[in-house]
């Protein structure tokens, strides 16, 4: 293999930014920001907006923001009854 030629793999934890969920994982993604984990080391820490604790999928609860219909808003922009 060519050297330098990979990214570099650590651990690092994964931190559900809406439900304060975390993980420990490998990845190539870094991060300014550390955190001490359970086992007394300190890793980088990863921010993401979806885990396997608030995908709708896993938890079996879906968040419903869409107000109307496609109808109902096709209706309401041409002002049909």
């Amino acid at each position: 293999m060519k050297p330098n030629l990979h990214p570099d793999y650590k651990k690092v934890v994964f931190m559900d930014a809406s439900s304060g969920y975390k993980f420990l994982s490998g990845s190539t993604m870094s991060s300014n920001e550390t955190i001490e984990w359970e086992d007394g080391n300190t890793y980088p820490v990863i921010k993401v907006d979806v885990s396997s604790d608030t995908h709708p999928f896993y938890t079996g609860r879906q968040k419903f923001t869409d107000v109307g219909g496609r109808v109902d808003r096709f209706k309401k922009k041409y002002n049909l009854k």
